[in-house]
């Protein structure tokens, strides 16, 4: 099993969570779960290898990626009641997903001598998309979209992270390990201690 394999592999297991999570705060049943989690787990992989054209996509390739976004839904149906915040825990879940996720879909795209931008765009989008299709089949207003949030940027960072690694001639395993403790850090950043961008503020037209 490739370090790439690897980190998909726990890049599902914790988005699918999340997915759970968000499932259980819409008060579904089972099979809602499953589908969140699923949905989220496999999402922002599944958009990469389509835009990489990686045939077949992951989880066609290996259908136990299935089997370990479902386990996790259901794991997560029957233990979310013991939680004392399932949204402090999910967006720190998310968070960690995001690290994970941001470091294999940087790290495919470089093994598959895409030029640097795809690498960072394949990061961002395989850190992003999973968690904002969960967002946007449960009604929540997307994390990626949110005001005084880093996310979308997190996923950036750590992806000229692998470039950066990459080019002063690590290997691949730190690359990775560097992409993810900057995603991590930079959100982790945000939901401790309130770290964000400036935000866009109208202001009325100068006069002539």
């Amino acid at each position: 099993m490739t370090l790439f394999t690897l980190l998909d592999y726990a890049a599902v297991l914790v988005f699918a969570a999340t997915g759970a999570l968000t499932a259980s705060r819409a008060q579904l049943d089972v099979v809602g779960f499953v589908f969140l989690g699923a949905l989220t787990g496999l999402g922002g992989g599944t958009v990469r290898d389509l835009l990489l054209d990686r045939n077949p996509v992951f989880w066609i390739a290996d259908p136990f990626y299935l089997a370990v976004a479902s386990l996790s839904a259901l794991a997560v149906f029957f233990v979310a009641h013991r939680l004392e915040s399932r949204l402090v825990t999910l967006r720190w879940l998310d968070g960690a997903a995001l690290a994970v996720a941001a470091a294999a879909g940087s790290g495919i795209a470089f093994e598959a001598g895409q030029p640097a931008p795809v690498v960072v765009v394949m990061g961002m989008a395989t850190g992003c998309l999973g968690g904002l299709m969960r967002d946007v089949v449960a009604n929540d207003v997307p994390v990626v979209l949110s005001q005084g949030e880093l996310y979308v940027t997190c996923a950036l960072a750590g992806s000229l992270a692998t470039l950066a690694a990459h080019w002063l001639g690590f290997g691949d395993a730190i690359a990775a390990l560097a992409c993810a403790l900057v995603t991590f850090t930079l959100r982790a950043g945000t939901l401790a201690r309130g770290w964000s961008l400036p935000t866009y503020k109208s202001r009325p037209p100068r006069g002539k």
